[in-house]
């Protein structure tokens, strides 16, 4: 009888450091996003983000070889976010592609507000990045949106959507995720983040729902 290799305990000491690593590597990150933002991606120096992450420049340089990575790793950190909770999001709606949708955007609006610093970052400053960096983040921005489109697909091959053009309705999505970091300083003078959510949702779904469908998700399109 042959029994499974358990698998090695792992050094309490690397898991330790691993843990230091991810903390400060973020720390960097949310200072340089911060910064770059108020000041522009030009007019930070590595002594100025030190100063920012109250750190020591050396200890920027062991995370990062130069400004350029560091602004690249800013605009994936953001993307990397997409990635983790936008799928588990929509996992966790179930099967109804209209759900799906619903909890696809507010994941996407949950990361830009954690992030809203890159975010704004990412508009102003992806130019300033090198013709890879730039590939690298297209492709990740269309790899991030895809479980939004693919419910949005669902929906009109199932009936629940009239029939629309999927790519500018995920476009249209998008954008208004990105609207909540882009326009922050306005909204929130009328708006708290789960208010922004649930009317923008009930804008698009209003749109987008089929007639005969619109009273299954009165919750989506007439939130109280």
């Amino acid at each position: 009888m042959t029994t499974s290799a358990r698998p090695e305990p792992q050094d309490p000491n690397e898991a330790a450091r691993a843990v230091r690593t991810e903390w400060r590597s973020r720390q960097l990150l949310t200072a340089a996003a911060r910064l770059m933002e108020r000041n522009g991606f030009h007019g930070v120096s590595m002594q100025a983000l030190a100063d920012e992450a109250a750190v020591s420049v050396g200890l920027i340089y062991r995370y990062f070889g130069n400004k350029d990575e560091l602004l690249l790793a800013v605009i994936v950190n953001v993307l990397e976010a997409f990635a983790g909770q936008v799928p588990a999001a929509v996992e966790a709606a179930g099967d109804d592609p209209v759900e799906q949708v619903a909890a696809a955007f507010r994941a996407h609006c949950e990361v830009i507000d954690e992030h809203r610093h890159a975010a704004v970052l990412t508009y102003r400053e992806s130019g300033s990045l090198s013709t890879e960096g730039r590939n690298k983040i297209k492709d990740m921005e269309i790899a991030t949106s895809d479980p939004l489109r693919s419910a949005i697909r669902d929906g009109v091959a199932g009936g629940r959507f009239v029939d629309v053009d999927v790519e500018l309705v995920t476009h249209d999505f998008l954008l208004m995720a990105h609207g909540w970091a882009l326009k922050h300083w306005h909204l929130e003078r009328t708006l708290q983040f789960h208010d922004y959510v649930a009317k923008q949702t009930a804008l698009m779904l209003g749109a987008l729902l089929a007639p005969e469908h619109r009273d299954d998700y009165r919750h989506l399109v007439a939130p109280t």
